[in-house]
């Protein structure tokens, strides 16, 4: 399943790419993204940099990294503290 929505993810981030000028003419311009990312072409690169992120999540995503990384992130005693305790024990 997870390839199935991998494969699904990196198909949609390539469209978001290729039609990136068609979503900014569709869906208008993003002021931020002009401010900050370019004077013309800000809005373009926002949605390019999105379908890269997109792409990138889905390869996390189809090898477990996004799995792991999530559990190191968001456990609660760290991995570093779980290292040192088995180390200890040895």
């Amino acid at each position: 399943m997870k390839y199935l929505v991998g494969i699904l993810m990196i198909g949609i981030g390539f469209v978001i790419i290729w039609k990136s000028d068609w979503l900014m003419n569709n869906m208008g311009r993003i002021e931020w993204a002009e401010a900050h990312l370019g004077s013309d072409g800000g809005t373009r690169l926002f949605y390019k940099l999105v379908g890269i992120v997109i792409i990138i999540a889905a390869f996390l995503l189809m090898s477990g990294g996004l799995a792991t990384g999530a559990k190191k992130i968001f456990s609660p005693s760290g991995p570093t503290q779980l290292e040192e305790t088995q180390s200890e024990s040895l």
